[in-house]
C-alpha cells in the first residue's frame, strides 16, 4: 500500500502514513499550503530510505561517505558526531524524517507555529511569541512533567527513548526525552542516554541478540533488553546516574540542550531547567 494521508476529525491536523512510517502534523499559518507541501514530500521519503538501506544500516565510521538522499544525509549528520561509538544512521531516521518534512512545510510557506510528530520524535517550529508544550508520561501513563518552549530558547527538536518503545533498547530506561537542535540530534542523544541508563550484568535485566528478536535489526548480534525484574532502590539510582552521566557530557557539548530521565518513579535532568518542569512527586534530585 502507499502512502495514506487524512486531515484527522478535529480539522487541523494532518495524519501521513506509508509503511513504518506515522506523522501528526499540526500548522498555524496557511495550513492547507502546508499540508499540501508535506503530502508531495510525504510520498517519495520511504523510497528513498530503502534504496539506501544497506548503508543506512551499517555502522557509522569517521570516514563514511555521505549517503544521497535527503532525510539520509539529516541521518548522517546527526550520527556522525557519535561515530566513536557503535551507532548507525538508523538512529537518526525517526527525527530526520520529522525534520525534512517540517523544512518542506515551512519552506512552502511562513508559517507561525508548525510541528511533525514522528510517533514521539517531533520536529517544531516557533516564531515570534509563540509556544510549544507537552507532557512527558512514561509508558504506563505515569505523568513525569511538563515541556514549554518558546521561540527564543532555539530548539527545534525532541525525541523520547526508552524501554518498551518502538525501537529495541540496550538499556532499561523507562524514558528519555531530550531537547536539542533538531529532532534527528535529538532521536540519536536520546537513544544512547536510554541505551546508559543500565546495570551492565544484574541478574535481574534479560538480554537477547537483537537479530534473533528482530532479523534485520541494525543492531546485528547487540545484546537488547528484554525484560527488567525487581531492582533496589540504590540500583535504579546508579543505573539512573551511568544515563546522566551521559547526558551531562553531551549538554556540556551543547550536542542537547536539555535531558530527562526516569526510571521506576526516580528522575534525574540535565540542562534545560527552565523549560523542562518535572512532576515533584516523582522526581528524585540527586546533586
Amino acid at each position: 500500500m502507499g502512502p495514506v494521508a487524512a486531515i484527522l476529525p478535529c480539522g487541523t491536523r494532518l495524519h501521513l502514513q506509508h509503511g513504518p512510517i506515522d506523522l501528526i502534523i499540526g500548522a498555524d499559518g496557511n495550513r492547507a499550503r502546508a499540508f499540501e507541501a508535506a503530502r508531495a514530500r510525504f510520498d517519495t521519503i520511504l523510497q528513498e530510505l530503502v534504496d539506501e538501506l544497506q548503508t543506512l544500516r551499517a555502522p557509522m565510521t569517521p570516514d563514511a561517505p555521505e549517503p544521497s538522499g535527503r532525510v539520509a544525509r539529516r541521518m548522517d549528520r546527526a550520527t556522525r558526531s557519535h561515530a566513536a561509538s557503535f551507532v548507525t544512521r538508523m538512529a537518526a531516521v525517526a527525527g530526520a524524517v520529522a525534520d525534512e518534512v517540517l523544512d518542506v512545510m515551512t519552506q512552502a510557506t511562513p508559517l507561525r507555529r508548525a510541528y511533525v510528530n514522528n510517533g514521539g520524535d517531533i520536529a517544531i517550529h516557533l516564531t515570534g511569541d509563540e509556544t510549544f508544550s507537552m507532557a512527558m508520561r512514561d509508558l504506563g501513563g505515569r505523568d513525569l512533567g511538563r515541556i514549554a518552549l518558546h521561540a527564543s530558547d532555539g530548539i527545534k527538536g525532541l525525541a523520547t527513548s526508552g524501554l518498551g518503545g518502538r525501537s529495541l533498547s540496550l538499556g532499561i530506561a523507562d524514558s528519555v526525552t531530550v531537547l536539542a537542535r533538531n529532532a534527528a540530534a535529538a532521536d540519536v542523544a536520546a537513544t544512547f542516554i536510554a541505551n546508559a541508563v543500565d546495570l551492565p550484568g544484574h541478574p535481574a535485566i534479560r538480554r537477547v541478540a537483537a537479530n534473533e528478536l528482530r532479523d534485520d535489526s541494525d543492531l546485528g548480534s547487540r545484546p537488547v533488553v528484554t525484560h527488567c525484574g525487581d531492582l533496589t532502590e540504590n540500583e535504579v539510582w546508579r543505573a539512573v546516574q551511568n544515563g546522566h552521566k551521559v547526558a551531562q557530557d553531551m549538554y556540556k557539548t551543547n550536542t542537547i540542550r536539555a535531558a530527562h530521565l526516569t526510571l521506576r518513579g526516580q528522575s534525574c535532568q540535565a540542562g534545560g531547567r527552565d523549560m523542562v518542569a518535572p512532576n515533584r512527586t516523582e522526581i528524585a534530585e540527586h546533586a
